[in-house]
């Protein structure tokens, strides 16, 4: 027969396999104390993410990420490094340059909610013939990129990306996208803005702007420190030409007029 053992309140029990969930149960707190913070960091992110796209609703946005990496870059090349820039309120600036950069970069703009997949689907086919690279960010796209993120291309920074897109559409609207990328738009080393490309390469206001000067500013768009307002190629001017058609060919500046 078995001999039966019986334990006292005193007598050790056997711990075998016990001590290994007695030292998971220990685990635990501290796993969901560090589950908390992470939870914790994300939601302050994102309540710090709708914070600042509430704010620059109401305020001008005089600096960027990008202005910050030019200067920087600039800096360490030995560069001037002088960022010229000029918040200029969207009623104060001449409606041809508003006209001009929808003509260049996106026609769709008035219409679309942050996104022209029209034109996502037309650069994909284009970039699978292998063709140069063509892009196709929308004016809202290039705005959340320019304000609240950083240059480069990897799929964090695109995520991000979409996200901060469907924000600013969903709280500034169309004329405050298009207010801030007249003013925070690279149209020149170290320039930013449509205000200061006026003064620096045409000697006036952007108020006074003409539909062919505003043509030029937003034909080198793509790559403003490639391409020059001031001393325009052969390829400038030939994209300046097209700019103007097409912004006769949308109605002018009353293809704008009734942006919210």
């Amino acid at each position: 027969m078995a001999k039966r053992i019986e334990y006292d309140k005193k007598s050790p029990i056997p711990s075998n396999g016990s001590k290994k969930f007695e030292r998971l149960a220990k685990k635990s707190p501290k796993k969901r104390t560090w589950l908390k913070k992470i939870g914790f960091f994300f939601l302050y992110l994102w309540i710090f993410s709708l914070f600042s796209v509430v704010f620059l609703k109401f305020f001008p946005v005089y600096f960027t990420p990008t202005m910050a990496s030019r200067k920087i870059d600039a800096l360490l090349e030995g560069k001037p490094s002088k960022i010229h820039s000029q918040w200029t309120p969207y009623k104060d600036l001449d409606k041809n340059v508003a006209i001009a950069v929808v003509a260049s970069e996106d026609q769709a703009f008035p219409d679309h909610h942050g996104f022209d997949f029209d034109a996502m689907w037309g650069a994909v086919k284009h970039n699978m013939k292998g063709k140069k690279i063509r892009g196709a960010s929308t004016i809202s796209q290039q705005v959340a990129k320019n304000v609240f993120l950083w240059q480069g291309r990897s799929y964090i920074r695109k995520g991000l990306e979409v996200y901060f897109t469907f924000l600013i559409e969903l709280i500034w609207g169309k004329e405050r996208i298009l207010e801030v990328y007249l003013n925070v738009a690279e149209t020149g080393p170290m320039t930013f803005g449509v205000e200061a490309a006026c003064r620096q390469y045409y000697g006036h206001s952007g108020s006074e702007i003409s539909a062919s000067e505003a043509a030029r500013i937003a034909a080198v768009l793509p790559s403003p420190n490639r391409f020059s307002i001031e001393h325009p190629s052969a390829y400038v001017r030939k994209r300046t030409s097209a700019i103007q058609r097409q912004m006769k060919g949308l109605g002018g500046k009353n293809y704008l007029k009734n942006l919210y």
